[in-house]
């Protein structure tokens, strides 16, 4: 662990130790007093080099606080990662698997809510099962940290806020208890002095410097134990760092809700909230209040209603559901649940016995209601079930026209960011809330060059995907079109079992590293990759496995053809 640390400081003071070396050689042979002082040149060059550990510290780590937090996540993912390695090597049994999982994710979940930062984003990441690579014994156990990150106290919050907005001026009230807590802030209900209803997201203080030292602790344990994520993990770094500046998430706001407006999908398949760019600093951001269950939330109750309506707990429901669930021929496929047209028969059959009954209390309601009876209430459409399939096929869409038609996409979709809305007449619409790490594709010619890649991984066009992977600035060691296809399938479409050959995705990416070792990837699409694993993330976590070529072809077809 010791030596893990003292490796990274060299990384920095590398080139001031050879300068200093030069700098001693050339007082050693032109100046006599010199040779006569030892200590004092060792000396120098002992501050020399420390100081360049310090500059390391505080400008890679965060400081001794950075170090300490870089050594305490070492103490548990070093030997946990041996251990697994061990049991990979043995091929252990199902139940042994399953006992380190408890035992390594709660020890997981523990460091994570002991250092936070950056760490709670890699547990959302599990928790968004990102590229189906996390077992249910971990996204269970982390599925607290889309939203349930310990909060700061509200004391902290109102003077952040207090600093950057006069809080008695802008405010007429403001709720001490918080909404939502993340890596970065928390999210609180206000109402402002005209009375409009909104949300207020504030940043914590230094979390900007001791985030950037997580990440940088966390590519340093990729480069010596998975190094085929080092160049996805600094495009997240990269991006990530956008996030420190609510100004910025303001303005993304404000230009996907007008792409998003244009092009008809905002009010019919997505909310977006409105910024209030007046009222957003560095630290602060305010917008409109979108009225919605989380959908972890809103799942959950769906699943309590399924239950109660077929007279049943919660848990023989599950049971039932899971012994019913189809799989693909040979059983070589993931798990596929009701398609949308499924779910819209078993909804149209469910809303015709609500309009019978709002036929039959409208009756009631005039006839014995009238004379004293106490009257029925409607039932609206919030109490059907919500269409898992189309929600997920609308959320896909959206991404798609993001990525593909606008170049300006939300490159964090995990569940916490969100919502079940309900339209006017209760039937159930996405609502979309965080827009911190939106990615821009800035150009034409980048995007038509993703939308070939997408046609041409639809039709499995293996040598037309290697060239234009090639194209768009893909190089590994020896070029290997089967790896060059593989990865491009992978990270930009499906996951399945077959293509992996029934590795765990981890398993696979390594054996693509060790055939032939990346080198350089489509810096611009990497993005793109990680939104497409957490779309099939959720998609594998419902049962509602997809193609992301296939769902985007048809966006992709019209934006060459029309020149988008």
């Amino acid at each position: 662990m010791l030596r893990l640390a003292a490796a990274s400081s060299k990384v920095v003071t590398l080139h001031t130790l050879r300068g200093t070396e030069r700098a001693f050689c050339s007082a050693t042979t032109s100046a006599p007093l010199a040779r006569r002082r030892p200590g004092r040149v060792f000396g120098g060059a002992l501050a020399i080099t420390t100081l360049g550990g310090f500059v390391y510290m505080h400008d890679e780590l965060g400081g001794f606080e950075g170090l300490s937090r870089s050594l305490s996540f070492y103490s548990v993912a070093i030997p946990k990662y041996i251990v697994y390695r061990f049991h990979s090597w043995r091929q252990s049994p199902d139940h042994v698997w399953d006992e380190l999982d408890k035992e390594t994710s709660q020890q997981g979940l523990d460091k994570i809510l002991e250092l936070q930062g950056f760490y709670v984003k890699a547990g959302q990441m599990c928790a968004a099962n990102i590229g189906n690579a996390f077992p249910v014994i971990w996204r269970d156990t982390m599925s607290i940290l889309q939203d349930q990150v310990p909060a700061q106290p509200f004391s902290v919050v109102r003077e952040i806020v207090s600093r950057e907005l006069d809080f008695a001026q802008t405010f007429q009230s403001f709720e001490a208890e918080p909404i939502g807590a993340a890596s970065i802030g928390q999210v609180h209900r206000a109402i402002l002095k005209d009375g409009t209803r909104v949300v207020v997201k504030v940043c914590y203080p230094n979390v900007e410097r001791l985030l950037r030292g997580d990440v940088r602790t966390i590519k340093l344990f990729a480069r010596l134990a998975q190094p085929v994520h080092v160049p996805s993990l600094e495009e997240v770094e990269d991006q990530f760092s956008r996030e420190f500046d609510y100004r910025q998430e303001a303005r993304n706001l404000e230009l996907v809700r007008n792409n998003l407006q244009r092009a008809g999908l905002l009010g019919i398949l997505c909310q977006v909230p409105k910024p209030y760019l007046n009222l957003c600093t560095k630290n602060v951001l305010v917008m409109e209040e979108l009225i919605g269950d989380k959908l972890v939330d809103a799942l959950r109750q769906d699943l309590k209603n399924n239950a109660e309506r077929n007279g049943q707990t919660v848990e023989q429901f599950t049971d039932s559901v899971k012994s019913k669930v189809k799989y693909l021929e040979g059983a070589t496929g993931p798990p596929v649940g009701p398609t949308a047209k499924d779910y819209d028969l078993y909804i149209n059959l469910l809303d015709s016995k609500r309009r019978l009954y709002n036929a039959w209390v409208t009756l009631y309601n005039m006839t014995l209601g009238l004379v004293g009876a106490t009257k029925r209430n409607y039932m609206d459409k919030s109490n059907l079930p919500i269409n898992h399939a189309k929600l997920l096929d609308e959320l896909i869409y959206i991404q798609g026209h993001e990525v593909l038609v606008d170049g300006k996409f939300n490159a964090d979709p995990h569940p916490g960011n969100i919502l079940v809305c309900r339209a006017a007449d209760g039937t159930p619409q996405l609502g979309l809330i965080d827009y911190g790490q939106v990615k821009d594709i800035d150009s034409k010619e980048k995007r038509h060059l993703f939308a070939k890649i997408v046609i041409a991984l639809d039709n499995d066009d293996r040598s037309e995907v290697v060239r234009l992977m090639k194209e768009a600035g893909f190089k590994s060691k020896r070029m290997d079109p089967e790896v060059i296809w593989l990865y491009a399938k992978v990270c930009y479409d499906d996951d399945n079992a077959e293509l992996t050959g029934g590795k765990h995705i981890q398993m696979f990416m390594e054996d693509i590293e060790a055939r032939d070792p990346i080198m350089e990837l489509p810096k611009d699409f990497i993005m793109v990759s990680r939104c497409t694993l957490m779309l099939r993330g959720l998609c594998h976590a419902m049962l509602q496995s997809r193609s992301i070529a296939r769902a985007w072809r048809p966006i992709a077809e019209r934006v060459l053809r029309e020149d988008i």
